[in-house]
């Protein structure tokens, strides 16, 4: 049962992982997919429960404060290595 477990948690941890490189990857350019990370388009809201967004997530996993916070050490390489290196030792 303990085996299942760390298997999870393990995969878990590598499912936010490549997440967080992502973000960090699509942030350091001006381009569409930035913009729809952050959500800076126009238009009108759907109905219904809003959606999680995927800095939202990241955020709490990395255990920072605001999502601000996220997207301005993904400018920085350096500090947003080390972001990712603390939430993985973290863990979930």
């Amino acid at each position: 049962m303990l085996n299942e477990t760390e298997t999870t948690r393990s995969l878990i941890n590598r499912i936010w992982k490549r997440q967080a490189t992502f973000v960090g990857h699509i942030m350091r350019r001006e381009g569409l997919e930035n913009l729809l990370t952050t959500g800076k388009l126009e238009g009108g809201r759907g109905k219904g429960r809003q959606r999680e967004k995927m800095l939202d997530g990241l955020t709490s996993w990395m255990k920072a404060e605001r999502v601000m916070e996220l997207l301005l050490a993904t400018r920085d390489r350096d500090v947003w290595k080390d972001m990712i290196a603390n939430a993985m030792e973290q863990g979930t």
